[in-house]
């Protein structure tokens, strides 16, 4: 039996991406994240291209981070998201929070994001 969270998570992930779409001048900044990482994509949806990715299992963090799963680490893949998306060229993108509500580990990436330069 599936979990109650989870397809209430489901649902509310198919309502925001009804009304949410990436493209080539503000992609779709995607969250997703596990009990130990946390991931983040720029995805053109009318292309299916993924632009840029950062996650707690990039190169340039893994050994940086003593614990994977926190927001502390949220806070990191967020810096790095937003500086892939700004050599890039990317300054505009839409956030799509999956689902997730918007709080914790996907406030504090949202927000490192924002600090990093990017707008939405």
């Amino acid at each position: 039996m599936e979990n109650k969270k989870i397809l209430a998570r489901m649902k509310r992930k198919k309502r925001v991406r009804s009304r949410i779409q990436g493209t080539s001048e503000k992609p779709r900044l995607n969250v997703f994240r596990s009990p130990k990482h946390i991931y983040a994509q720029a995805i053109v949806d009318s292309t299916g291209e993924t632009m840029a990715t950062a996650s707690t299992l990039s190169p340039e963090l893994k050994g940086n981070l003593r614990y994977t799963g926190n927001v502390e680490a949220a806070k990191k893949v967020g810096e790095l998201i937003a500086g892939k998306c700004l050599e890039k060229g990317i300054q505009k993108v839409v956030f799509d929070r999956s689902g997730y509500l918007y709080h914790g580990r996907v406030k504090a990436l949202a927000e490192a994001a924002r600090a990093g330069g990017l707008v939405f």
